[in-house]
């Protein structure tokens, strides 16, 4: 048979060059109307929809790790949503959860770890839903040695300390960075020397070393009140006026000392004294998870940091460029680097501060009764 006739046979039936020619068309644009795993489809739009009408606006309740989040599903006072709204609704790989607190109708999802993740989580939500503000909470390390595990700390700023330039070797203080004259970096907010940390040798004197010195440097934001594609820069974010004002009531709030038996620890863990709710001046964030003695007092030193973890100031980047309030609640789970008299083990008082992080934000969103309504997503 002529390769011809071969061609336009499949499965022993010869098929016309049109009636295949036209199969191929219909399969292409199935294909084509496939949609991408970054597409939201119409139906979730429609939910999307539903949930703002019937529900919004919200206060945006985001949370690090499930650990974090499960006491709050626990809680009776996270009520289920009602006006047919439903509990959940997930949306590319994130699970969007509906309820009340206090009156105050909420939707809250887990971000994850990291900086990506939370940023990423937050941005989705705040342009689903009609947000009028973000409470974030979970725990977090300690670099500020007044304070004890167990504290839960509510800062007023936060920074990102892990977008460095990464100084030349040679290089000082006085050396410009690359970019630095164009605007891409700056020497405005310090830097740490690898050689100050490098162990003594011979006579007592300290070796150079090759690494250097790291540059802290501000994110590049875009804020939606300002032009596109014209940058800004941010390092110290702030939380909302209204909102740290507010968390002034909840300073006096008490809050459990021990971690409860259990068969394995059949005596209860406790903490010296009862830990405290308090109002700090900053909090900072990395990709990085911070449990070195030198690296701690060297950002409580520079920085003033208290808290310090690995998504707050995503989530404060986001809200911050998209005019969001938002605030921050972290509980301090150990001493970063270790050199407290407690345990240093995140775990062994993992469960007492994701308690008392759970408890504080669950006081104080039922704070936000009667805020105007807000967030990006209004005209939805």
């Amino acid at each position: 048979m002529a390769a011809g006739g071969a061609a336009g046979r499949a499965g022993g039936i010869s098929r016309p060059p049109v009636v295949a020619a036209l199969a191929t068309a219909v399969l292409l644009m199935a294909t084509a109307a496939t949609p991408a795993h970054g597409f939201i489809s119409g139906e979730t739009w429609q939910a999307v929809r539903r949930a703002n009408r019937d529900a919004g606006p919200f206060v945006g309740l985001v949370v690090p790790n499930a650990y974090e989040m499960d006491p709050v599903l626990q809680s009776p006072s996270f009520n289920k949503p009602s006006n047919g709204v439903p509990a959940v609704l997930d949306v590319q790989g994130r699970r969007f959860r509906f309820g009340t607190i206090g009156g105050q109708s909420v939707v809250m999802v887990m971000t994850g770890l990291s900086m990506l993740n939370a940023g990423l989580t937050t941005q989705l939500l705040l342009s689903l839903f009609n947000v009028k503000g973000i409470v974030h909470w979970g725990i977090a390390g300690n670099a500020n040695e007044d304070l004890q595990i167990g504290d839960v700390t509510i800062p007023e700023y936060w920074a990102h300390l892990s977008l460095w330039n990464w100084q030349r070797d040679g290089d000082g203080p006085d050396n410009e960075l690359p970019l630095e004259a164009a605007g891409d970096y700056t020497r405005e907010y310090g830097f740490l020397n690898f050689s100050d940390y490098t162990v003594a040798v011979g006579q007592g004197q300290l070796v150079g070393n090759t690494l250097n010195s790291i540059w802290y440097q501000p994110e590049e934001i875009f804020p939606a009140s300002g032009t596109p594609e014209q940058r800004q820069h941010a390092f110290w974010v702030p939380v909302s006026e209204r909102y740290y004002a507010l968390a002034a009531q909840l300073e006096s709030l008490e809050l459990p000392a021990c971690v409860n038996a259990t068969a394995t620890t059949p005596t209860p863990t406790c903490l010296p004294r009862a830990p405290r709710v308090t109002r700090v001046p900053r909090g900072c964030s990395a990709n990085i998870y911070t449990d070195n003695a030198s690296y701690r007092q060297f950002i409580r030193a520079h920085f003033g940091c208290t808290p310090v973890e690995m998504e707050s100031a995503a989530v404060a980047l986001v809200a911050h460029q998209l005019g969001v309030p938002f605030l921050t609640i972290r509980s301090l789970s150990d001493l970063a680097g270790g050199g407290s008299a407690l345990s240093n083990e995140a775990a062994t008082f993992l469960t007492i501060a994701a308690q008392n992080a759970v408890d504080v934000m669950l006081k104080f969103v039922p704070l936000l009764g009667g805020e105007d309504a807000g967030g990006i997503a209004q005209d939805m």
